[in-house]
């Protein structure tokens, strides 16, 4: 059986890590801590999956770039990242995502949440739910369609133009574009829940509820066109950074021209 490696060794291993001073050991180490997450991991996914009925998708450990690269881009030690290990729920709009929400809650006792639509990291928009479970952190994230579609764009131009772009770097056009889509997205997704409120305040009176509830579907109505304009928009997107990549690649892999004599 393996010797599960101390907070102050992985604490060590990360200071290596942000320095780039590597060694065989020192990634045979990562490797050994990055995979003691998996049990936890699949206990959480499974009592999502099997106590919710949900299906969440994910990844029972983070890549050994994507570590390296978070503890030089953030002032954080490695046993403090809290996405090691993490898994994903995409509902369709606000109101599901705050019932999943109270629902994972319910599910476990050690929960932490982190609000991203109050405060958007860089237009990033999602509720990050971390739990703990066998004493390792395990990350939840709940996104909405209009919000996941946002950052399926952001990571499109990340990885076809800079990588840069996700974390608020690069072209300040793309990042102009990115918060402009994101902060429709918050003010639409803020009326519906809004409206969801409004509803659920009613008195239970019969007719008042009834009139209220006509209002709120013709609400809905509108804001479902506007989901439907806000995500086609981002498609659209999505095409181009495809057409823009394909191209790129005929650019890169034609070969050099010949110099004409003179």
């Amino acid at each position: 059986m393996t010797k599960e490696v101390s907070k102050t060794q992985t604490d060590r291993l990360g200071d290596r890590l942000k320095s780039g001073n590597i060694v065989e050991e020192d990634l045979r180490l990562l490797d050994q801590y990055r995979r003691s997450f998996a049990d936890a991991y699949e206990t959480v996914v499974g009592t999502i999956r099997g106590k919710l009925g949900l299906e969440p998708t994910g990844r029972p450990a983070k890549s050994t770039t994507s570590i390296a690269d978070k503890l030089k881009r953030e002032s954080i030690r490695l046993t403090q990242i809290q996405d090691i290990a993490g898994c994903r729920l995409i509902v369709s709009d606000i109101a599901k995502q705050e019932a999943v929400i109270q629902s994972i809650t319910d599910l476990f006792q050690q929960a932490t949440i982190i609000d991203r639509r109050a405060n958007p990291s860089h237009g990033y928009r999602a509720i990050h739910v971390v739990v703990k479970c066998e004493d390792k952190a395990i990350e939840i994230q709940a996104r909405t369609s209009l919000q996941h579609i946002w950052a399926e764009t952001s990571e499109k131009f990340s990885d076809m133009i800079d990588a840069s772009i996700k974390y608020g770097g690069g072209d300040s056009e793309l990042q102009g574009l990115l918060q402009e889509f994101s902060e429709l997205i918050g003010a639409e997704e803020s009326d519906e829940k809004n409206l969801v409120d409004v509803l659920a305040s009613l008195p239970s009176k019969k007719k008042p509820r009834d009139i209220a509830q006509q209002f709120v579907d013709i609400k809905r109505e509108e804001q479902k066109q506007n989901r439907v304009e806000i995500y086609t928009s981002l498609k659209k997107i999505q095409n181009r950074l495809k057409i823009y990549n394909l191209l790129k690649k005929s650019i890169d892999t034609m070969p050099p021209q010949k110099e004409e004599s003179k």
